[in-house]
């Protein structure tokens, strides 16, 4: 018994991370104005300032941008957007 604990203790089993990059792409094309993927991905700061660009911009701005985002949060790899944008903190693109 004793033995399968050191068995297990030297050889852990990788954790699944929680990655969020199906859903933080499309909620970046598909309401890039309000941001609500900025605040998914835990950056609030980027969020307000989103949301501030948006206001002064209707939208147009923050929108395009959104689009060029979720695609490029789409066509990452999993573990690429989970190092990137979950573990690094890369705000913006």
């Amino acid at each position: 018994m004793e033995h399968s604990r050191q068995e297990h203790w030297n050889n852990p089993q990788p954790v699944q991370e929680d990655n969020k990059r199906l859903a933080a792409g499309l909620l970046a094309i598909l309401l890039g104005p309000f941001g609500i993927h900025k605040f998914l991905l835990g950056y609030t700061s980027e969020g307000i300032i989103w949301l501030l660009i948006s206001l002064f911009t209707l939208g147009s701005v923050t929108g395009v941008l959104g689009i060029i985002e979720g695609i490029i949060y789409l066509t990452k790899s999993d573990e690429e957007f989970y190092q990137t944008y979950q573990v690094h903190k890369k705000g913006w693109f």
